[in-house]
């Protein structure tokens, strides 16, 4: 009887712990700031400044209980503008990727391209295109 039940269940194996593999904590590392990235283009586009709100916590000097402040954080883009044209590097450790021979950013062109591209790199990070770049020293 119990079999019928959990038939209708989809099994899968353990998913792989990203503490265990330093490549997938990259990958994932990496996403998330493309992601931060994304936002900033999409402010950028829409002509707003480029900071993001953040959470802290912090002590409440009357009271002495911890309490959570919303502030703004100013976050570097990785694009930029060189002779009329924009460019998006993508970092890792803080440091640009060589994607080819000499060559640290993608030229984007006009602004309305630069989310397209960012995507466009979220998802060359999803299918382990830059994996080869995020593997850890040795």
């Amino acid at each position: 009887m119990a079999t019928k039940l959990l038939s209708k269940l989809k099994a899968s194996a353990r998913p792989e712990n990203l503490k265990d593999n330093p490549l997938l904590r990259n990958r994932e590392r990496l996403l998330k700031r493309l992601n931060q990235q994304l936002d900033l283009a999409k402010l950028h586009i829409e002509g707003k400044p480029l900071q993001r709100e953040v959470s802290k916590r912090i002590k409440d000097e009357e009271t002495g209980e911890m309490v959570s402040k919303t502030t703004t954080k100013v976050v570097r883009p990785w694009f930029y503008t060189r002779n009329n044209c924009l460019y998006f590097e993508v970092k890792h450790n803080n440091q640009p990727l060589e994607i080819a021979k000499g060559m640290h950013a993608f030229e984007v062109g006009p602004p309305e391209n630069l989310i397209p591209t960012i995507e466009t790199v979220i998802e060359a990070v999803v299918a382990g295109e830059l994996d080869n770049f995020l593997e850890p020293a040795k």
